[in-house]
């Protein structure tokens, strides 16, 4: 069976010597009284109750999966999940980022990040549950009314009630503008909500109180299209004027879908046969509402495929420790032993160094954007909160495609140093690759993310916000460009900054009049912009990390080896993987025309 041990070390190295989040974040009303002993206490506390509470439901829930009551509609978790989440709630955890104002505990998004990362390690699927209300709080905390907030953000803060988002249907997916389900007005200001729904994360279960369901819907006078969409909250419960729980309302669960990964959360189809609903925002303008939780959504499912990332290695490193196969290539290694551990052979430690860098990347780019979000929610200037934003905005769908697509590229790693071992259930690492492979396709697919950061975040706005990351890699490279020990990482990072500016450049100018352009080449695209971030980001961790080896060595001190494996796995980025965007600019300077130019009839 698989095991867990947090990952605290390295998060202390990029929340204090990476980010300097405290120093960052104190100047912010906000965060005044945040300090070094409350981040590590509260890591320290999150990294128990994953470990210990959670990680082992994980196999249980994949095996049980949740069960459906077609009588009453109710459905049933896989054992220990409505106990493990009863502790969850009674320890304060759904509170950790919420404000102060509804219930919560006001600390940094970034350590909520942590928080999920390590709960995401433990059980995917578990975490789903809790995952997707914080979502749902931040958007009632933007959109809604006093009353939906005063109803609402206190139980959602609290975790007694669960909140969902209701987009897909049937006949409709990604494009929202073909959506069915219509809301009609009231008398008393509330609405009618009949319609289907389906692939609803958690919209069914047997662990709070009250779900509290965002539904996308059209009012009977809607235009066509995405412009014609409304958002609306609907409870599972109707609550009283006291905000107790009322009426049972008109939406249910009628299927659960059979899924190859998380079957320890329930993916629900939900009918609402005239459930009442009150609007959030303004009528048509449901999508501007609901993407404030489709972007923390968005974070949020590319911290999933980090949790699972840093479990696969842990567990492979320590498989290949163990198993005894051949000798190392130049003698053995364990002349004692009837073999050496696989650990010795050059193409073992290259599937274990790719998930671990992609673990270390993206867990820095993780809580980078995670302080990014406190900036734009908390800082007093307004030309700040601004430039944070825009830059979240930028790194999202890079968050969202790039550590997704490198989890499912690690987990496989993973299963494959297990040789046939990890293909069977005993082990549980054929587990970790089923559940990452849904996280490439939901809360957008890694296509509509690419479309995304090219079509509307670079494109869309003449690279304004790319270049102002582009001005931070190159103060970056200035200030550091001329030490000796840096030019490994330093060298390849300037070589990229001006390889991305240039294919940048040809992609807005051949795009002009050619539409398939950037569909064509926007995967590519955002593979390169993803490495050119995890370059950025690996060294300026080089370069922490030799600046602590010196003030060691110049102090007398030990020299801690994490510095060491911290240069070792950068070094590795930047020599076995960065070079994959060499290939990549190559495929996307080749454009749409192989795509394109096949006629239809010859597939």
């Amino acid at each position: 069976m698989p095991t867990y041990t947090p990952p605290l070390r390295d998060m202390h190295f990029v929340l204090h010597e990476l980010l300097g989040v405290v120093e960052r974040l104190r100047p912010l009303p906000a965060h005044a009284e945040l300090d070094v002993d409350t981040v590590n206490a509260v890591l320290e506390e999150a990294g128990r109750f994953a470990a210990d509470v959670v990680q082992p439901l994980n196999a249980v829930g994949d095996a049980q999966g949740c069960t459906l009551n077609r009588a009453d509609h109710s459905v049933t978790t896989p054992a220990g999940f409505a106990a493990a989440y009863a502790q969850y709630v009674a320890g304060g955890w759904p509170a950790l980022a919420a404000d102060p104002a509804h219930g919560g505990q006001g600390l940094p998004h970034t350590l909520n990040l942590c928080l999920y990362e390590m709960l995401n390690s433990a059980s995917q699927a578990w975490a789903m549950y809790p995952g997707l209300s914080h979502g749902a709080y931040e958007c009632l905390h933007a959109h809604g009314t006093p009353d939906q907030q005063a109803t609402y953000l206190p139980p959602l803060a609290q975790g007694t009630w669960t909140g969902t988002m209701c987009l897909t249907e049937p006949h409709c997916g990604t494009d929202l503008g073909l959506l069915r389900t219509r809301a009609e007005p009231q008398a008393d200001g509330t609405y009618r909500l009949t319609g289907e729904k389906i692939f609803i994360s958690a919209g069914e279960h047997d662990l709070a109180d009250n779900i509290v369901h965002l539904v996308l819907a059209r009012l009977p006078d809607a235009p066509a299209g995405t412009k014609g969409i409304s958002l609306f909250v609907v409870p599972k419960w109707c609550p009283t004027a006291e905000g107790k729980l009322g009426v049972r309302n008109a939406i249910r669960c009628t299927a659960l879908e059979h899924k190859m990964g998380i079957h320890g959360n329930a993916t629900c189809q939900m009918v609402l046969d005239g459930a009442v609903g009150t609007l959030v925002g303004e009528p048509h303008r449901g999508l501007a509402a609901m993407f404030v939780m489709m972007n923390g959504a968005r974070l949020f499912v590319g911290n999933q495929s980090l949790g699972l990332t840093e479990v696969a290695y842990q567990n492979a490193v320590a498989y290949a420790r163990e198993r005894q196969q051949m000798r190392a290539p130049g003698g053995a290694q364990c002349p004692q032993q009837p073999a050496d551990p696989i650990l010795v052979h050059p193409d073992v430690r290259k599937m274990l160094l790719t998930a671990r860098a992609y673990a270390e990347g993206g867990r820095a780019l993780m809580l980078y954007a995670g302080l990014r979000q406190d900036v734009s929610l908390s800082h007093p200037d307004a030309e700040e909160r601004q430039a944070a934003l825009d830059e979240l905005a930028l790194l999202t769908p890079i968050v969202k495609a790039f550590l997704t697509d490198n989890g499912w590229l690690a987990t496989s790693q993973c299963v494959q140093v297990f040789g046939g071992h990890g293909y069977i259930r005993e082990w549980g690492m054929e587990q970790f690759l089923r559940d990452a492979r849904i996280n490439m396709i939901y809360e957008g697919t890694n296509t509509i993310q690419s479309l995304d950061l090219l079509g509307r975040k670079v494109l869309g706005d003449g690279g304004r916000k790319l270049q102002s990351l582009g001005r931070q890699i190159s103060a970056f490279i200035d200030t550091h460009g001329v030490r000796e020990d840096l030019q490994d990482f330093i060298t390849p990072l300037a070589q990229l900054t001006r390889q991305v500016t240039q294919l940048t450049t040809e992609i807005g100018l051949k795009s002009v009049g050619q539409p398939a352009w950037v569909g064509a080449v926007a995967v590519d695209y955002l593979r390169v912009v993803g490495h050119l971030v995890f370059a950025y980001l690996f060294a300026r961790m080089a370069q922490v990390a030799l600046d602590a080896q010196r003030t060691q060595a110049e102090r007398g001190q030990p020299a801690d080896p994490f510095y060491a494996a911290k240069l070792h796995t950068a070094r590795f980025y930047v020599t076995k993987l960065l070079p994959e965007t060499a290939g990549l600019i190559r495929s996307a300077h080749s454009g749409a025309a192989p795509l394109m130019a096949m006629d239809a009839a010859l597939f």
